[in-house]
């Protein structure tokens, strides 16, 4: 196990020598997804202790929907959408790890004020440029995902000339950046469904363990996402079986993070995943 599977997390180690689940909490009216159900504090609470229960390791709070078309909120409504459930679960689960998901530096700093240790930035400093010096201040993990555009615009005809060089040479360039102005933990995210059509999407899964050159983590977070549910003609809701096909070869090709809203279901194909492993010796 190398160094940079130790993540430093407000004083606790977080082990990626073996892959973990992260799962989604989404504070909003507009998610993709699950429609803002856990918007309301209580109900996020109880999906909290939920996604605990079934082993996630991460719990990955959003106040603003990243979905295609979604818009920018203002700072204070996302605080107040995110800081009351952060406060609740930290009061209840006094050693959870909680990364805040997040495009502006005021909100990741006044989230891990109130005890999230992880920032999780899909603009990759790129529509905050506080974002990069408040990372390297805090001295908290950053989650590095690329996304070509912003969720309003990011799905209007993608176009690269080829998309693994132009995404690997972004991340090198961006970690380097990080690198030089302090920032010790990072974990990669190739951004899937962020500015990229389902073969980009496809693409990059397949060829996700080429990202190991860079010797970080990296995080898969293709969990009903639409490279699943439009390829197969179906709808978000009918996308779960798809989510564990599509993880497991993410875990095939490196990814030591699932981000999903299916915590049990993940965890169970990473069981699965490390028995494989294991009697490969």
């Amino acid at each position: 196990m190398g160094n940079h599977d130790l993540i430093q997390c407000n004083g606790r180690l977080l082990d990626l020598g073996q892959p973990l689940v992260m799962g989604v909490i989404n504070a909003t009216p507009d998610s993709f997804y699950d429609g803002g159900h856990h918007n309301r504090v209580d109900t996020a609470l109880m999906k909290v202790d939920e996604m605990l229960e079934d082993g996630a390791s991460i719990i990955d709070i959003g106040g603003m929907s990243s979905r295609p078309g979604a818009e920018v909120v203002t700072i204070a409504e996302e605080k107040q959408r995110v800081l009351p459930i952060i406060r609740k679960i930290v009061k209840k689960h006094t050693d959870v790890i909680i990364s805040i998901d997040t495009i502006h530096a005021e909100v990741a700093r006044a989230a891990i004020s109130e005890g999230a240790s992880i920032i999780n930035d899909i603009s990759a400093g790129k529509m905050d440029e506080r974002m990069y010096p408040t990372v390297a201040e805090l001295k908290v993990p950053y989650i590095l995902m690329h996304m070509k555009g912003t969720p309003k615009d990011m799905q209007d005809a993608p176009r690269y000339e080829n998309i693994l060089d132009e995404v690997l040479s972004f991340m090198i360039q961006e970690v380097s950046t990080l690198r030089r102005m302090g920032v010790k933990d990072i974990i990669l995210d190739t951004g899937f469904g962020f500015g990229k059509t389902i073969d980009h999407n496809y693409e990059l899964l397949s060829r996700m363990s080429d990202f190991q050159i860079l010797d970080i983590p990296i995080l898969a977070g293709i969990s009903r996402k639409s490279m699943i549910y439009k390829y197969l003609g179906i709808t978000a809701d009918q996308a779960l079986n798809g989510t564990t096909a599509l993880n497991m070869v993410a875990l095939q090709q490196g990814a030591k993070i699932l981000r999903v809203h299916d915590v049990r279901e993940a965890v169970q194909c990473i069981k699965l995943f490390d028995k494989c492993v294991a009697m490969k010796g």
